[in-house]
């Protein structure tokens, strides 16, 4: 995906001038939200709100997630072109695609085969080579290929996962929501040290739960 070769969609434009009004700063990341096609990865019966700043649902019980919301977590990784990042919940595919560009190796899991088909999709026509895809239980990680320099979860835990931890580098950031109401989750960025790890608070989300297991829908 080249987004310098597309015109600017002004639905996409008025969208990064309100993630730069709410405090998304890093220019990386507001150019890739520019560039990428949000409509894609909405279901047609939400087409007009593809721009819009909302979570929308994508069928499973699950959401995309708002884009300032993506953004912020993108952004909080802050990623370089050598990161190898773990996702965990692909959903429709949009926050990897938003990360792929941003990173050497994005991995990531999804525990609903029919929305992984879907996203896997979505990646092959946008090109997106550097995502390596995974039907399965995103709650173990993906210990084959950890560590990872970043973690991001994309569905709320009751606190934050060790086993995840677990997989990250010393050094490595992982952004995750926590709680178990969808009325009082926190997004948290843990960054991993030698003795621990220090986690420090984004504020205010909602996010569908993180559930363990896969499963085989279609």
């Amino acid at each position: 995906m080249n987004g310098d070769d597309q015109p600017r969609d002004p639905r996409a434009m008025q969208l990064v001038l309100e993630l730069l009004q709410n405090g998304i700063t890093d220019e990386k990341v507001v150019k890739v939200m520019e560039s990428l096609p949000r409509d894609l990865f909405v279901p047609q019966t939400f087409q007009k709100s593809a721009y819009e700043n909302l979570a929308l649902p994508i069928g499973y019980h699950q959401t995309i997630s708002q884009p300032h919301v993506v953004a912020l977590m993108t952004q909080s990784l802050e990623l370089t072109d050598r990161s190898k990042v773990l996702e965990i919940g692909t959903g429709s595919g949009y926050q990897a695609a938003v990360l792929s560009p941003l990173c050497r190796r994005l991995y990531t899991i999804e525990r609903h085969k029919g929305l992984l088909v879907e996203a896997e999709k979505r990646f092959a026509s946008l090109r997106l080579h550097n995502i390596t895809t995974k039907f399965g239980d995103g709650s173990k990680g993906w210990v084959e290929q950890a560590p990872f320099d970043r973690i991001i979860v994309t569905a709320a835990a009751i606190d934050i996962p060790p086993v995840l931890v677990d997989q990250l580098s010393i050094g490595g950031i992982m952004v995750v929501p926590v709680g178990d109401d969808q009325h009082d989750q926190r997004l948290v960025k843990v960054v991993r040290t030698e003795n621990g790890s220090e986690i420090s608070d984004l504020g205010w989300v909602r996010f569908v739960p993180f559930v363990q297991g896969e499963v085989s829908d279609h």
